[in-house]
């Protein structure tokens, strides 16, 4: 069957079909591209699905997807654009997912994972600002932690906190370097080295600030508990 055309035919191919195989629909990855092709995409994978959602957008990303589909939302600090409903809709018994941050500076990833969740249907809990220099605020929230289905754990500088979390609770864990530190963290190598080296076993390590990253993981990590109920 011929496809039929479509504006973003010059620069993109929609895979419409991703939801269905790996239960996470396409995610536009706003950074590098131009506004009008963040809006067009959007557009579509809006009229196809009822959501949609980009990740590193900037605020002329916004206004463009803004002119097109009025009722999208920017959340400004972990540059995400939303639209429509989530994937599923939250029922009162879902396990949720602690999204622990390890310092104020930290919040764009964190917040970047926290969002993603909440677009894609998944209670969030979040625990802001228990990094390892006070570690006393981190023992003080341990039960939330303990009670998760999966931890989301971010934090920069040396990147301690997950090694922390691992050694306190059994809930998979997923770590989440950022760039945030002095000159010699690296840009986040540092996080992510530590991380990587955790004496903690067990811990899922993704990318420097990928807090989208670590919400896809603990998206599929819930989808499996809650089709084996």
């Amino acid at each position: 069957m011929k496809k039929s055309a479509s504006e973003i035919d010059s620069f993109a191919n929609l895979d419409h079909d991703r939801q269905a195989r790996n239960g996470l629909p396409e995610i536009v990855y706003a950074e590098s591209k131009t506004p009008e092709q963040v809006a067009a995409i959007m557009a579509e994978l809006y009229e196809r699905a009822g959501t949609a959602l980009a990740t590193r957008a900037s605020s002329e990303h916004f206004a463009a997807v803004q002119a097109r589909l009025p009722e999208a939302i920017y959340h400004e600090l972990p540059r995400l654009i939303t639209v429509g409903q989530p994937l599923r809709q939250p029922q009162p018994e879902d396990p949720y997912v602690a999204v622990v941050c390890a310092g104020t500076s930290d919040l764009p990833a964190a917040e970047e994972a926290a969002l993603t969740l909440a677009w894609a249907g998944w209670p969030v809990r979040r625990v802001t600002d228990v990094g390892v220099a006070g570690i006393h605020r981190l023992f003080a929230v341990e039960d939330v932690l303990r009670e998760a289905a999966v931890c989301i754990v971010v934090a920069g500088m040396e990147g301690a906190l997950p090694s922390v979390v691992g050694g306190r609770i059994p809930t998979p864990i997923i770590a989440v370097p950022t760039s945030v530190g002095y000159g010699a963290s690296f840009g986040g190598l540092s996080a992510l080295l530590g991380m990587l080296t955790a004496c903690a076993p067990g811990i899922t390590v993704v990318n420097i600030d990928n807090g989208f990253g670590a919400a896809a993981a603990a998206h599929r990590i819930l989808r499996t508990l809650m089709q084996r109920e």
